[in-house]
């Protein structure tokens, strides 16, 4: 039997994914995190980008969006919070590709109503929606 860590992607919505996975990867503040099980106990923030869940006995890859966030790791259990998550096939394109542009036009137009960290912080979620929507697409077609 593979070794697994349950994982749990909650919103505050709703739970988004809970499950066994073989691995799970996280956007840290650092940069991308390997979680495998019996990983070292740790809490950290997360910045908007993709998790990725990886399942075992298939290997077969879900990806999730989330807009930022907290991580706890247990031994044994991963849980991922975040204001907003999505599977990443559920994320609408054309509304990211509309807050990338507004939020670049706000940054180039400083006298727009939207302050620059705040045009940043859009502009990264939008980003990070589209990134996940790229590696979603591309594992279908595997």
């Amino acid at each position: 039997m593979a070794s697994t860590i349950h994982c749990d992607i909650v919103s505050a919505e709703a739970e988004i994914f809970s499950g066994d996975a073989a691995m799970v990867v996280v956007p840290g503040e650092e940069g991308e995190l390997g979680i495998a099980p019996r990983h070292a106990p740790l809490l950290t923030r997360l910045v908007p980008g993709q998790v990725r869940v990886i399942l075992p006995e298939s290997g077969e890859e879900q990806f999730f969006y989330i807009s930022g966030g907290l991580l706890e790791i247990q031994p044994h259990v991963v849980t991922v919070l975040s204001d907003t998550a999505q599977r990443a096939g559920d994320l609408d394109e054309a509304a990211a590709l509309k807050a990338k542009e507004e939020a670049e036009r706000a940054i180039k137009d400083r006298s727009a109503g939207m302050e620059v960290a705040q045009a940043q912080a859009q502009l990264a979620e939008a980003m990070a929606q589209l990134a996940a929507l790229e590696r979603f697409r591309k594992q279908l077609k595997r």
